[in-house]
């Protein structure tokens, strides 16, 4: 133990040397928690609808009142009004509307004859957030619409009952889990990955070959100061991170001492798969690409950012043996729905067996030769 603690007290003595370095692993995920949460996390709104009435009788006229009205309330879209279809798809085109809307002739006849008319809808759909947002919200709207007419007094229709579970999770929230996993995997980067190639650069390691100190007493010293770093960097997420995003009541004890046993299982992980993909690599430039690389692999497909669901298959096979989602899926337990060790003892187990592997292939890939 005292050869291990040598090496982490040298290790973490030159990581307080460099404090914007910390400063830097710990402020970058917090900067896109906030970025990210808020860019993806709101309504889109003030989009253009261009609309053209070639019926002008009191349905139609009836049907943009209401369009004015989704206007003057969501302003999700605000109307513009044109004479004709052709003007408008081109102005559509040119990127001036997000979508047309068309009232052909006969509208308001065939309404009033219970025809079931069609209305034209137009839209630019390369923007597929902004579509899906804007014919949403006609749709909701002709459905208030269609209400209006009279009902039969007796009406067959099922309905459906909303019982939400936990109280409304805003976006920035939904990414916070992932955001704290990912401040971890920075400080794993930095303190288990670029520095430990640096100093092989350097040829400190050399001092380190001429010591009794066994590989695994190596691989094990280099792994607890890291861990401790990313820890740090993990509890600062944690805390700013709930107080920034809104988590109610962030400073419960026995939910920070869940997150806290889950900020230390990932922590090791990460650690532990850095010194493996490092542990015989000399070119210090091939990590700075290789991080980029794995910040890819591991982190969108891991449930960060969009749910592991709507993934293609072979994606999903990434996510069974990605630290990340077994990561991102604790915290979101703990965070988001305040559950206890139990629902996450599945995600620890993984996080503590994927450690014990890694620490012991490095440790046979260790060479203590120059």
């Amino acid at each position: 133990m005292i050869r291990i603690w040598a090496i982490i007290e040298r290790d973490l003595r030159r990581f307080r040397a460099s404090p914007v370095l910390m400063f830097m692993s710990t402020l970058m995920p917090i900067v896109q928690l906030v970025v990210l949460g808020y860019a993806f996390g709101g309504n889109v709104k003030n989009l253009r609808l261009g609309i053209v009435d070639e019926d002008h009788g009191v349905p139609a006229i009836k049907l943009k009142e209401m369009c004015q009205a989704v206007s003057a309330n969501a302003a999700t879209f605000y109307t513009v009004a044109y004479d004709n279809q052709a003007e408008a798809v081109r102005d559509l085109r040119n990127g001036r509307l997000s979508a047309v809307l068309n009232i052909p002739p006969l509208f308001s006849r065939k309404v009033l004859a219970g025809l079931n008319p069609e209305i034209g809808y137009i839209e630019d759909n390369t923007d597929q957030f902004s579509s899906s947002a804007l014919g949403a919200s006609l749709q909701q709207m002709l459905g208030a619409f269609n209400a209006s007419t009279i009902a039969p007094r007796v009406q067959a229709k099922a309905t459906l009952s909303v019982v939400e579970v936990y109280p409304y999770v805003p976006y920035i929230q939904y990414l916070l889990p992932g955001t704290i996993t990912l401040s971890i995997f920075v400080s794993a980067m930095i303190g288990g990955g670029i520095i430990f190639i640096d100093d092989k650069a350097r040829g400190l390691h050399e001092g380190y070959l001429v010591t009794p100190i066994s590989k695994f007493e190596l691989i094990l010293g280099f792994t607890a100061s890291g861990v401790i770093k990313a820890v740090i960097s993990g509890v600062v997420l944690v805390t700013i991170g709930s107080l920034i995003a809104g988590i109610p009541d962030p400073l419960n004890v026995f939910r920070l001492a869940r997150l806290f046993l889950l900020v230390v299982m990932t922590a090791m992980a990460l650690i532990s798969m850095m010194f493996l993909l490092v542990v015989r690599v000399n070119d210090p430039l091939l990590p700075r690409a290789l991080f980029g690389m794995l910040n890819t692999i591991l982190y969108f497909p891991s449930g960060a950012v969009y749910p592991i669901n709507g993934f293609p298959a072979w994606m999903r096979v990434i996510t069974k043996i990605d630290p990340f989602t077994y990561a991102v899926h604790g915290f979101k337990e703990v965070l988001l729905k305040g559950t206890g060790i139990g629902a996450v003892f599945p995600d620890i187990l993984f996080l503590l067996g994927f450690t014990l592997a890694a620490m012991g292939l490095a440790t046979l890939l260790f060479r203590r030769t120059l």
